[in-house]
């Protein structure tokens, strides 16, 4: 089993090593597709570097409905090639890539019309089947099922008996994808990438019209560093078209930023078994199991404003609110709603207004020597995007270079994962830690779990759980900052773990015993800790005043109020 360390002194050795050597490929942005392509890259054996100018998916890829799914919607679009390949992708991670990550999740869409919705949406869900078995990687889930009102009513009785006169169940599968992405990341570098977050691209070298690499700057420690490379992919999602006009040149295309706004409600307020998926106006609304919450969404509006912090408004959650109490016997309220958050999805521009229209195809492009940029796509189809964008990167290079294999790597903890878990009971008698908290840890590090439990092994408080968030261990609050490359409160509380959208109070109250915690790791003193924990304090109060707010423009105000730990 492959694993390495990204702590403090691993970040600073890999931003030293990136610029003192020129790269095969430096892959500029920390999402998904980037951490994709820069395993991609290094398992064929290149030369390879990543940097991202926060924190890992501190974007659009910690924002998103938290699904890996073939796009059911799409097929009524007609797009067949999008959806094939989504579910061959959704395979391949269930199965293989990163079983220990990937989960089923059955959905209920209730039917609302006799006869010729059952016969409509039947088939179509019959052929999502279909055409996941037929890609060679969809046996792994249970097929669809047709239901009577009286049997989804029974497995889903918070849904009002007037909402229904039937409905069908299907499967696709969940995965926690800041989690996700920090697992791509590690696995890159144990393949030998050199990766650094908190340092920010200023600008693209060039020798002529060819860009050979790209100015760096160290927003932790200060400094700038030339990271030369031989060809550079900018993989920077919604920011593509900011981090274009670095090189002063029109690209080929533009990205639009389209808002998707979720709500996390504990798993008591909506009684059942089984996911939601429910037609609106504009798209699809889900509710998705979460652990012991269910994340309720999301919208689909255009947004122009701040993309490092989108904002939810008032309108955005009344608009989830009204869709999914349409179909609930007891209606959510304000009160109900544990956390929220607000994504951007990187879509291409077209000739639509709309951008529940716009294109969820991914585009690779070529726009000067020496620089590829990826952008567009979804999600779960990231390590097509990566392929696609190293393909095209290798053309640049002096050298032959292998295909691509990562369908057949999987992520770091994954490799043993079914043996561990079969054997959690155990594990639980050999260390003293309850078999629940045993199951909580493979969920979320696989293999890699036995790195937490050498942790609490050395330092029995950390088998504690944090103070008002009981589901996470202190124990990996340490490990998020020795071993994922945290390098803040908010990278933790937000991303390592998700406490700021599970817990009614955003996380302040486990705040500074997380700072605490980390210091050791990362050498803060009282006056950083305190520095940590207002920070933390400031971006709860900005978020929850933001979503107070009208509308956009107001609600980004709001949040903006709050300033960024490390100023960019």
């Amino acid at each position: 089993m492959r694993t390495t360390t990204l702590g403090p002194a691993q970040r600073t050795a890999a931003l030293t090593r990136m610029a003192e050597k020129e790269l095969d490929i430096l892959v500029v942005g920390g999402g998904v597709v980037g951490a994709g392509t820069a395993l991609d890259a290094a398992t064929r054996g290149l030369s390879t570097g990543l940097v991202e100018a926060r924190d890992w998916a501190a974007g659009t890829s910690s924002r998103s409905s938290k699904l890996i799914h073939g796009g059911l919607r799409y097929l009524e679009m007609l797009d067949f090639p999008l959806v094939r390949e989504a579910l061959k992708e959704r395979g391949l991670l269930l199965g293989r890539i990163a079983p220990h990550l990937v989960r089923p999740v059955p959905f209920l869409y209730p039917l609302q019309h006799k006869g010729w919705e059952r016969l409509y949406a039947g088939s179509g869900v019959a052929l999502y089947d279909a055409m996941s078995v037929s890609s060679g990687h969809g046996r792994g889930l249970p097929l669809h099922r047709h239901l009577s009102r009286k049997h989804a009513l029974r497995i889903a009785p918070a849904l009002r008996k007037d909402a229904l006169v039937g409905a069908l169940q299907y499967y696709d599968a969940g995965v926690d994808d800041a989690r996700f992405v920090a697992t791509l990341i590690r696995t890159a570098a144990s393949y030998g990438a050199h990766v650094a977050n908190q340092v920010r691209v200023t600008g693209f070298l060039r020798e002529g019209e060819r860009v050979v690499g790209a100015r760096v700057h160290d927003t932790e420690a200060g400094g700038e560093y030339d990271v030369r490379a031989k060809q550079v992919v900018n993989a920077t999602g919604v920011w593509t078209d900011d981090t274009q006009s670095l090189i002063a040149e029109r690209g080929q295309f533009h990205v639009r930023a389209s808002k998707g706004v979720h709500l996390v409600v504990p798993k008591d307020r909506i009684h059942s078994n089984t996911g939601l998926i429910l037609r609106t106006e504009k798209s699809v609304l889900f509710v998705i199991p979460w652990g012991r919450h269910w994340i309720v969404g999301t919208t689909d509006t255009d947004w122009d404003l701040d993309k490092a912090h989108p904002a939810a408004s008032s309108a955005d959650i009344d608009y989830v609110l009204d869709h999914v109490n349409s179909v609930l016997a007891t209606p959510l309220t304000r009160d109900d709603v544990q956390g929220v958050y607000a994504g951007l999805r990187p879509l291409l521009a077209g000739e639509s207004d709309a951008t529940s229209k716009l294109s969820r195809e991914h585009t690779v492009a070529h726009p000067v020597p020496g620089l590829v940029v990826v952008a567009g796509g979804k999600y779960t189809t990231y390590r097509v995007m990566a392929k696609d964008a190293v393909d095209e990167a290798v053309h640049g290079l002096d050298h032959r270079v292998a295909p691509c294999c990562t369908e057949d790597v999987p992520l770091s903890g994954a490799e043993g994962y079914q043996a561990e878990w079969n054997a959690r009971a155990r594990t639980a008698a050999r260390t003293g830690v309850h078999v629940a908290r045993i199951e909580h840890l493979l969920q979320r590090y696989g293999t890699l779990t036995e790195e937490v439990l050498d942790l609490i092994a050395g330092d029995p408080s950390l088998a504690d759980p944090l103070t008002g968030a009981d589901d996470y261990l202190r124990a990996e609050v340490v490990y998020a900052a020795a071993y994922e490359g945290a390098r803040h409160l908010d990278d933790v509380l937000a991303r390592r773990t998700r406490i700021s959208i599970e817990t009614f109070d955003r996380g302040t109250r486990c705040a500074r015993e997380a700072a605490e915690l980390m210091a050791p790791v990362l050498g803060w003193d009282a006056h950083q800790i305190d520095k940590e924990v207002e920070y933390y304090e400031k971006r709860v109060e900005a978020e929850r005043e933001s979503q107070l707010q009208p509308d956009d423009l107001t609600a980004d105000a709001a949040r903006l109020g709050a300033p960024d730990i490390v100023p960019l």
